[in-house]
């Protein structure tokens, strides 16, 4: 991950101010589309009153607080990024690489801020379906990105003058050369296309946040090609999040947090620790079980393993265990839980491959099933017995009422029930599901528990918003960059690719080649931005070639979530690492084990269909 940069010296009162405001508005701007979502439902079912325009306000809230939550992501630093080649670079050329990143991300965001403005007053006078002005989703998108932009121009400043200079000048030079190459022999100059991935490239390797390489590489392919207006660009992102589908991703997000404000967490990982933590390995199967019921409650997987590890990772230091191993462990039971509804990268899939949302969940049931399951027998098997421990046991022991524990599960319990419930009735749908699942979150820990006050509820809120606008931004710019990748009829040449391969070759090779892609993609980007660009190219042929499109949307999710947390790169294990406060060298052999384990059983998923159709034929998908 990127390093963050400290707010700068002499501006830091004003930025923390604009900070706090930025944060007021992301976390208003949910809140008011969680009040807007449960009261359409409740309207249309209580008084068979449907509100016509809670769909368009819903989205446009979205779009709104999606963009002030990633202004404010960054202006904390928390915007992820590639840093494995960054850190092997001399010194000298890291500064020089970090200033010149820093001066793209305030050109990108600048960019955006401008374009999303001059698109809400050219859509000036124009409506949406329920007859809303639609400048209304474009202004606030705007003014989000403006806060970006003012954000990234203070981490830029609070550089030394000649690492600025110096970045400045590089980036001048690169355009320079460009420039002149195109005016000299312009025949030579490579399309725009090879351009975009150039450029793609060149800014992963060196450390730019993946949503703005992702952006970067669409306006190259913009700017070189020289026919599409800037407003175009602005218009792909905000399209790329503009639905309600998505929705889902923030209400999740928060649904997650909401649950270590409200004391659900804590007393879901006490009460299994108290049943299963006397026995061998019992601290390590006490974390793959509470990944499995967390992942079953929370759509974020971060948030999940932020919640188990800042808990389990202190008790395996107490009980005299390898950190390191207990940090991969906790990293493998998230890829394993990418499975398990209602888990964001599901639903993202579900939108860009237009495949059922509740089929992809009950679809991964089993798949999680057979990883979790593999996991807890590594887990007993080679880990230590009580005796082993008991010198220690005093120290990890649970100490909460047995009452207290069982009332966080009822109340954990459920919650999962009611997710699965209204996807299984269709009394509502995904996002629907989420909005009541944060309802259900607030009102335990306010009402039942008593541990939830406003500050601690607003304090989430802010969490979620920033952490659902991290990943909505990556959305957004992902779309861009796949808009871009249409116009040069990409998905129809990599179709034709495969489909003459696996002709020739097999469908085997074809899902090899696809888990191949998505472990290195899912390394290389975020999750989400792999499942955006290569979902829709890779589906329509396993369609083609008669797979299941739910069993080979699992099987990308998986192959996605190894690459995400696999060293050297991936950005998942970074994250964790961050939370367990471990040096990423002490887990790459033991997650490097686990997740040997874990391609086994994709191998297994892949080539054995039933283990993620049997369940979505048995329910109707």
């Amino acid at each position: 991950m990127t390093a963050a940069v400290p707010l700068s010296g002499g501006r830091h009162g004003s930025i923390a101010l604009l900070l706090r405001v930025s944060d007021a508005i992301a976390a208003v701007l949910l809140a008011a589309d969680l009040v807007v979502v449960c009261g359409s439902v409740v309207l249309r079912f209580c008084f068979n009153a449907p509100v016509e325009w809670s769909d368009d306000v819903a989205r446009g809230l979205m779009v709104g607080s999606a963009f002030f939550g990633a202004a404010s992501a960054l202006a904390r630093g928390e915007n992820v990024g590639v840093s494995f080649f960054r850190d092997l670079a001399p010194v000298r050329l890291r500064a020089l690489v970090d200033a010149a990143s820093a001066l793209l991300v305030v050109l990108i965001s600048a960019y955006v801020a401008y374009n999303a403005i001059k698109l809400g007053s050219l859509t000036a006078g124009q409506t949406t379906g329920s007859g809303l002005p639609l400048e209304l989703t474009f202004y606030p998108m705007g003014a989000g990105a403006l806060f970006m932009t003012v954000f990234a121009i203070d981490q830029l400043c609070a550089r030394p003058l000649p690492d600025i200079v110096r970045g400045l000048v590089a980036v001048a030079v690169v355009t320079g050369l460009y420039l002149a190459w195109d005016y000299l022999s312009p025949a030579t100059v490579p399309s725009a296309g090879t351009l975009m991935l150039i450029g793609f490239f060149a800014t992963l390797v060196g450390g730019l946040p993946i949503g703005f390489a992702l952006a970067l590489a669409a306006l190259i392919f913009i700017w070189v090609e020289g026919a599409l207006p800037g407003v175009i660009f602005a218009q792909q992102m905000a399209r790329g999040i503009d639905n309600f589908v998505l929705l889902a991703i923030p209400f999740f997000i928060l649904v997650g947090y909401l649950m270590e404000a409200n004391g659900m967490s804590v007393r879901l990982i006490e009460l299994l620790q108290r049943g299963v933590g006397r026995m061998r390995g019992g601290l390590n199967v006490v974390m793959v079980a509470s990944m499995v019921l967390f992942s079953g409650i929370s759509g974020s997987k971060m948030a999940d393993v932020a919640a188990v590890g800042s808990v389990l990772i202190p008790a395996a230091r107490r009980s005299k265990q390898n950190p390191g191993g207990a940090v991969a462990l906790l990293a493998a039971s998230a890829v394993m839980a990418e499975t398990i509804p209602p888990c964001i990268n599901l639903i993202i899939l579900g939108f860009v491959a237009n495949l059922s949302i509740g089929g992809l969940f009950v679809a991964g049931l089993l798949p999680a099933a057979l990883m979790a399951l593999a996991l807890i027998a590594v887990s007993i098997i080679f880990g230590k017995t009580p005796a082993e421990t008991a010198a220690d046991a005093e120290e990890v022991a649970p100490q909460m009422p047995v009452s207290g524990l069982w009332s966080g599960a009822i109340a954990s319990f459920g919650l999962i029930f009611m997710i699965f419930f209204g996807f299984k009735s269709g009394f509502a749908t995904a996002t629907e599901i989420s909005a009541f699942a944060v309802a259900y979150a607030l009102v335990v820990g306010s009402v039942v528990f008593r541990e939830l006050s406003f500050t601690s509820a607003a304090h989430s809120f802010v969490q979620g918003a920033t952490r659902a606008g991290l990943v909505l931004f990556i959305v957004a710019a992902a779309q861009s960059l796949a808009f871009t990748l249409t116009l040069q009829q990409v998905p129809h040449a990599v179709g034709d690719f495969m489909l003459g391969l696996s002709k020739t070759s097999g469908t085997w090779l074809f899902i090899l080649l696809a888990i191949g892609v998505l472990i290195v993609m899912g390394s290389v980007l975020e999750g989400a931005a792999a499942l955006i660009i290569f979902g829709p190219l890779l589906l329509p042929v396993a369609v083609q070639l008669g797979i299941d499109p739910l069993h080979f949307g699992v099987v990308l999710v998986i192959a996605m979530g190894i690459g995400l947390f696999a060293p050297p790169l991936g950005l998942g294990l970074y994250g964790a690492c961050l939370i367990g406060n471990v040096p990423i060298e002490q887990t790459v052999k033991p997650i490097m084990g686990y997740l040997g384990l874990l391609f086994l059983c994709l191998l297994v998923i892949a080539f054995v269909p039933w283990l993620s159709t049997a369940l979505p034929r048995a329910f109707g998908y």
